[in-house]
């Protein structure tokens, strides 16, 4: 077996449920599940029309670099989201449709990292656990940047020494971040572009969350963003992540795409072309059909804002928690530890969040999730709010 499988942690739900084992919540009271990011939003039917329109394409093998239609669709919607120049990002060079985010984090590790046993790969802490798993099994080892409130939950990247980037291969972007919800800004990204340069490392943006935003007027920046305000035209050691799981609550669909540098897609493509995970052809068609459309996409955004705003009224002088820049998350400051916080609250109201330490590593005797929980407000309108008055009884009687 390969050895780097011994390296790998306990996937934070496993850790919650041997957390809550042998809790027994009063069955007066329904679970209410804010633990898991699923999107819960009714998925758009015309999207579900066009997967079954098509479903004389299981007889068909697709091909991995995906169809000229997706591709089209994908880099159509990059160009106007992101303000990309006519023309810049060509769908036949630019574009890979993938599998979903998670899948396509973990492939693209794999096909990128050099290996040797100086290799790093480089992530937000608290972060996202296939960065960690996919470096481990790369051979590289990752390194942590604690995201704290005082930076704003971003790292301190003019902290990071020169010896870090020397040996960094990948740095992994989370913008908005999963648990924090913060927006890596603009500035920032020009200045990681010139670090990427200075020190021949891949930037890998996880983007998953950009389409889910509070100002209708004002959508958050991306990688591709900044390298279009650089004039960076060949997208050089830059790459996004996209999915319709969070944008159009197409989680099932497994539906995503990787957009960026030509020359790290063509070696990519070659590693999806022996990985087999090409996606079908039903899928790929409905999936130009969600990318076309914009409609969908805000009334989801407008769901959101609802519930953000009625749990935080709920919450206001309770608990020490902010409306994140972006995405489904609160990132809420605990009054007792957060494992303590967790059980109990499971115990006592059956609402179950996450440890915020479960998301995070302990570097230099600090773990930057400790004394915070994660709760997603992915469930109807009137459980979240029930789950916020929940929590608001519970943390007044402790």
């Amino acid at each position: 077996m390969n050895d780097a499988l011994n390296q790998l942690q306990p996937y934070p739900f496993e850790k919650l449920r041997a957390l809550l084992a042998g809790a027994r919540p009063s069955g007066a009271k329904p679970a209410i599940a804010l633990s898991i990011g699923e999107p819960k939003h009714r998925s758009p039917s015309f999207v579900a029309e066009a997967l079954s329109a098509n479903l004389d394409q299981l007889a068909v093998y697709p091909t991995t670099l995906g169809l000229p239609a997706l591709r089209e669709a994908i880099a159509a919607w990059c160009a106007r989201r992101f303000d990309l120049p006519e023309g810049w990002l060509d769908p036949a060079r630019h574009v890979l449709p993938v599998n979903g985010t998670r899948e396509a984090l973990f492939a693209f590790t794999q096909a990128v990292v050099r290996r040797d046993a100086q290799a790093l790969v480089v992530s937000p802490n608290p972060f996202y656990q296939i960065y960690e798993g996919a470096a481990l099994l790369a051979g590289a080892q990752p390194h942590y940047l604690p995201c704290l409130e005082e930076q704003g939950f971003n790292p301190d990247f003019d902290a990071v020494p020169a010896e870090v980037w020397q040996r960094c291969q990948i740095l992994f972007l989370c913008s908005p971040g999963n648990p924090t919800g913060a927006l890596i800004p603009l500035d920032t990204l020009k200045q990681l572009i010139a670090l990427a340069d200075e020190f021949d490392f891949v930037i890998a943006a996880d983007e998953c969350y950009s389409e889910l935003y509070f100002d209708e007027q004002h959508p958050p920046a991306g990688l591709l963003t900044a390298c279009a305000e650089l004039g960076r035209s060949d997208f050089k050691r830059c790459v996004v992540f996209h999915s319709l799981s969070k944008r159009s609550n197409l989680p099932g669909l497994r539906s995503g795409f990787v957009a960026g540098d030509a020359e790290i897609l063509k070696a990519f493509l070659l590693y999806r072309t022996y990985h087999g995970c090409a996606m079908p052809v039903q899928t790929q068609l409905a999936s130009v059909a969600a990318w076309n459309d914009e409609v969908h996409v805000r009334a989801n955004r407008a769901l959101y804002r609802e519930k953000f705003d009625a749990v935080l009224a709920i919450l206001d002088g309770v608990l020490e928690v902010q409306r994140p820049d972006g995405g489904f998350y609160l990132w809420a400051k605990t009054p007792v530890d957060d494992e303590t916080f967790t059980r109990e609250l499971f115990a006592r109201e059956h609402v179950t969040v996450v440890p915020g330490s479960y998301l995070s590593r302990e570097v230099g005797g600090v773990n930057p999730g400790a004394g915070r929980v994660r709760m997603a407000l992915v469930a109807p309108l009137a459980e979240c709010v029930e789950a916020a008055e929940r929590i608001r009884d519970f943390v007044r009687s402790l």
